[in-house]
């Protein structure tokens, strides 16, 4: 009887134990947590774990907790691989990221060949949904499109420019990079200049002479902030006075400390800013109640998650491939963000891009408004 009811009772807890792991939906979420690309790494890991705390308190995914696991690729594509390889060992069913594009495209495929959604809040190279893979979405927009916008802006408001062309040679950067001088060309201009740089570069004294030998006076940069501050800077400090435009990669105000009052007049294109949607306000104020400013794709990782939630509850199941089939057949989807919907590759059905210039705000800082509001 006593051998019995030790059973009993050890069957009891071991039951419980399987039903509380099994509770749980294990999310992975994945950028550079640290390096130069680390303001990026914080929006993506705070809008998931807001997101997390938020769906869980209105009762999970289908009634399973989100349990978040945080993965830092550094933005290196090396590395992202580990993280994925780690991922995998570790049980997790869906993932909120990569940030670079040149780190989602590789991790992707380790994902698709394991089961894993994969949602990036800000990868932007059309590849990553051009595959015919199972598991790739994004919240953003695609370069194909952020290149149209910029080409035709320059084209329109630029026409006589001198304009060079300058990458980082990242599958992000010259993607964007040759998207936008493809916009330009079909609109009949021709830049004067082609050339690429490399990641971690902080000298362009050579770059610059070459652009003022050239005549240039509109600069169009596929990059991020960290090269783009630099570049601004040395441009003002050598005399350039050339217009400078970017893309989604310098969406951080970690630009202005970089660049210094030279980044007044930068243009760069994104989407309209999701802080100021008015169904987002409450939750704006709760992240600048807790001391972060939700910038850039903080909203856009925030929704990656919000969408594989209700794609699930809309499921009935959180098998990641109905997951991912829910997420084509039943938007679009309420998000921080606004309304999402999917076509078949994965990608948002809306456009998603505009045009910002950075501005002195006045009050000895600097940030980046929306053009014509």
């Amino acid at each position: 009887m006593k051998k019995s009811l030790f059973g009993g009772v050890a069957l009891a807890a071991m039951l419980a134990f399987a039903g509380s792991a099994h509770a749980e939906v294990l999310f992975g979420v994945a950028g550079p947590l640290t390096g130069p690309n680390a303001a990026f790494g914080a929006q993506l890991q705070k809008g998931a774990e807001q997101a997390a705390e938020d769906i869980n308190a209105a009762g999970g995914m289908n009634g399973e907790m989100i349990k978040i696991e945080l993965g830092d690729d550094v933005s290196d594509p090396k590395q992202g691989i580990s993280v994925a390889n780690k991922f995998v060992a570790d049980g997790v069913q869906f993932v909120d990221g990569h940030f670079n594009s040149g780190v989602s495209i590789p991790t992707s495929n380790v994902y698709a060949e394991n089961g894993i959604l994969q949602i990036t809040p800000a990868s932007t190279n059309p590849s990553f949904t051009e595959r015919d893979l199972w598991n790739t979405f994004r919240t953003c927009g695609r370069d194909d499109q952020q290149g149209s916008v910029a080409g035709n802006y320059i084209a329109d408001h630029f026409a006589d420019a001198k304009v060079a062309v300058i990458n980082d040679k990242t599958p992000y950067g010259q993607g964007l990079a040759d998207e936008t001088k493809k916009a330009l060309n079909g609109r009949g201009m021709t830049e004067v200049m082609y050339e690429g740089i490399n990641t971690g570069d902080k000298d362009f004294s050579v770059l610059i002479s070459k652009m003022k030998e050239a005549g240039v006076t509109l600069v169009y940069f596929g990059g991020l902030h960290t090269e783009a501050g630099l570049i601004i800077r040395q441009m003002a400090d050598a005399g350039l006075e050339a217009k400078f435009m970017s893309g989604d990669g310098i969406v951080s105000n970690e630009l202005a400390s970089i660049a210094g009052p030279a980044v007044v007049g930068t243009l760069m294109t994104f989407a309209p800013d999701p802080r100021k949607n008015p169904a987002a306000q409450d939750l704006v104020a709760k992240f600048r109640a807790a001391g972060f400013e939700p910038e850039a794709y903080t909203l856009y990782s925030y929704a990656a998650m919000q969408v594989v939630a209700a794609a699930a509850n809309a499921a009935g199941t959180n098998d990641p491939q109905a997951v991912a089939a829910s997420i084509k057949a039943n938007g679009p989807f309420q998000t921080a963000i606004g309304e999402l919907g999917y076509n078949e590759k994965g990608d948002i059905t809306r456009p998603d891009y505009v045009m910002y210039v950075w501005k002195d705000m006045g009050d000895g800082t600097y940030s980046y408004e929306e053009i014509g509001n």
